[in-house]
């Protein structure tokens, strides 16, 4: 005898938005819901199996036992398997037993939507709620004005796994992080935390990329509510927070998505569409409504239950072509015959549309790494609609420049300056991700050239030239340190590194770059676009130096940047200006306190009116070796 109640949480209107692919809360009606039904406490289960000939819940309530409680299937067509079984509690492991009608095949599945789930290696899922009490309060209010896109962004990436270590290496907890990081990020003066995947993920060496429970965090570090704690102390230091989210590919490991109900239900079933061959993973259907509403559903959810401040959208160009990956006669043109992939497209213009009409103050950001037309432009002028997008272009330009040896830069000063070419074509963030310092890349400091001191001092100058170039920032854990060894996800950060002068140096060069960021409207208020920035001087090649304005709203608070790529000091270096007056050195990366070699300008500068560099006026600087100097007009 069947032990299920029936019961829906669905309404007719509910089950047409389904099948329309527009209904983007489906959390709050698939899943498992704790609930009481005629005075009955016990869980609601339901989920999407539409070629299921049986759906069971099995659990350790029932001892795994399949048709002991069996769903029933919805009449409305709709594929839905529902039911309310008494007495099951919160903390409740369970799966869903399926039986195809299509060849009987038996499928064992978590819970798609389910909000939390065993620690790995373990694969079940576990009823539970998301009740909390939120106490940002004051950032929430204040997130529309403070994640605009002409206010500072400076994004610190974690890897919550890697960042830090406890005891015999184990994991630190959400709850451990929320002390130790949340003063971390604080102390260095970073605006926005972005983590790498925190949903639920079988295999540690994917970092997170590689998805099973799209709708729960990893219970490696703890339970959901104890990751709201994490984010609610960012929140709550004035930190906001950004989530890696991967709707581009998800694994085959038997519990999860993959040939759910016996058939392909969320990956696409043409395998030229359906697989990923780099990452050997299934490709989302995004020209099936159901399977969109389940993505976008998904973003919903984090943005609104975790208070999520930002989605980084992982690998979108994998997304966008057809052919991406796959060679000649793996892949299938569109109806135009474009290498495009149009309901990719589709969805990533009505997933930006919906994040940003339900959510104040929120960012998405793509992660593409081609020149996608219009990627971070607004969907009503042809645009992708997200707020920004990575600039590899510069990441690989710059870092490509600055591993060359002093002596050859002034050879190749153009691959430097080649970004201002496009740099406002696009909403661009400059990362510089987890993706460099991994797979024999080296970390970001073991690649700068030179002895010990010009390695540190290329590594000073590297951040100075990121954070007055136009754009938002984003740097990868231990970079801000200047980590010699490669990322490595299976142990902590060297902290260690931390007792020598060097390392203390790049970490306040950081620091006060972030405030340098954060206190100066020039700096932000024009970021992406081109009123913004300036040349003084471009083509001194001979010297290897370029200098530069950056400009916000008000022309008072303009500031002038100049880079010097050698370690030669340049003296009476003169740099034309287009106003009379005095100018001051408010930032130099050769300073003492970064370890520096404290050459620059210590008092206030006279303009002359001496011509110079197409304008009336000009001053003269000592140029420190290797390193940014910034100046304001007094």
């Amino acid at each position: 005898m069947n032990k299920v109640i029936t019961h829906s949480l669905f309404t007719d209107f509910d089950i047409d938005l389904f099948k329309a692919g527009k209904h983007f809360k489906l959390y709050e009606k698939l899943g498992a819901h704790l609930l009481e039904v005629n005075g009955v406490k016990g869980v609601y289960f339901a989920v999407w199996a539409p070629t299921a000939q049986s759906v069971s819940v099995i659990g350790d309530f029932n001892y795994w036992v399949q048709n002991e409680h069996l769903l029933q299937v919805r009449w409305d067509s709709s594929g839905i398997w529902e039911g309310f079984i008494p007495e099951i509690e919160k903390g409740t492991l369970y799966k869903y037993k399926i039986q195809s009608s299509i060849d009987g095949v038996i499928t064992e599945k978590a819970d798609p939507f389910s909000l939390y789930c065993e620690k790995p290696p373990h694969t079940a899922s576990v009823v539970w709620d998301l009740d909390y009490s939120w106490k940002d309060e004051n950032w929430m209010h204040s997130r529309k004005e403070t994640n605009a896109l002409d206010k500072p962004f400076s994004v610190y990436e974690v890897h919550l796994g890697s960042w830090k270590r406890g005891e015999h290496n184990r994991f630190l907890t959400y709850l451990e992080l929320a002390d130790d990081l949340v003063n971390y990020v604080k102390e260095t003066g970073f605006t926005h935390v972005e983590f790498m995947p925190v949903m639920e993920y079988p295999y540690d060496p994917s970092w997170g990329y590689q998805l099973v429970g799209y709708f729960a965090p990893t219970s490696r570090f703890g339970k959901p509510q104890d990751f709201m704690v994490l984010v609610d102390k960012l929140h709550q230091a004035g930190i906001g927070v950004i989530l890696d989210w991967v709707p581009s590919h998800f694994p085959d490991d038997s519990h999860g998505l993959g040939y759910f109900d016996g058939s392909h239900l969320y990956e696409h079933p043409d395998r030229r569409k359906g697989y990923h061959p780099d990452w050997k993973s299934l490709v989302f259907n995004y020209g099936r409504n159901e399977v969109r509403a389940f993505l976008i559903s998904n973003a919903v959810f984090w943005l609104q239950n975790y208070h999520i401040d930002g989605l980084r959208v992982d690998a979108v160009a994998s997304m966008l072509y057809l052919d991406y990956s796959r060679n000649e006669g793996e892949w299938e043109p569109n109806i135009f015959g474009g290498r495009e992939n149009l309901d990719t497209i589709s969805f990533l213009k009505e997933f930006n549309e919906v994040v940003y009409a339900n959510f104040d103050g929120v960012q998405t950001i793509a992660e593409e790494s081609t020149s996608f037309p219009m990627v971070s432009r607004p969907t009503f002028t042809g645009g992708l609609g997200f707020g920004m997008k990575w600039m590899m272009g510069w990441m690989h330009d710059t870092l490509q420049y600055f591993q060359k040896e002093t002596v050859y830069r002034k050879y190749h000063q153009n691959d430097l300056t080649f970004s201002m070419t496009y740099a406002f074509t696009e909403n661009f963030m400059l990362p510089f991700s987890h993706d460099e310092v991994v797979y024999g890349k080296k970390s970001i400091a073991s690649k700068m050239p030179g002895d010990e001191w010009q390695k540190f001092a290329n590594l000073r100058l590297l951040y100075g030239y990121m954070f007055t170039h136009p754009g938002t920032k984003l740097l990868f854990m231990g970079s801000e340190f200047g980590q010699n060894d490669e990322w490595n996800f299976e142990k902590s950060l060297d902290w260690h590194l931390l007792q020598f002068d060097y390392h203390i140096g790049i970490k306040n060069v950081i620091t006060d770059l972030n405030h340098l960021y954060k206190n100066n409207p020039a700096l932000y208020e024009k970021q992406f676009i081109a009123e913004g920035f300036e040349w003084i001087n471009y083509s001194d090649h001979q010297n290897a130096v370029v200098s530069y304005i950056r400009k916000g709203n008000n022309p008072e608070e303009n500031l002038i940047v100049v880079c010097n790529f050698t370690p030669v000091i340049r003296y009476n270096y003169r740099i034309g200006i287009f106003k009379s007056g005095k100018i001051v050195e408010i930032f130099n990366t050769d300073a003492a306190k970064y370890g520096g070699s404290s050459v620059g300008n210590n008092n206030d500068l006279q303009i002359e009116s001496i011509p110079y560099d197409g304008r009336d006026f000009s001053v003269e600087l000592i140029l420190p070796p290797l390193s940014v100097t910034v100046y304001s007009f007094k």
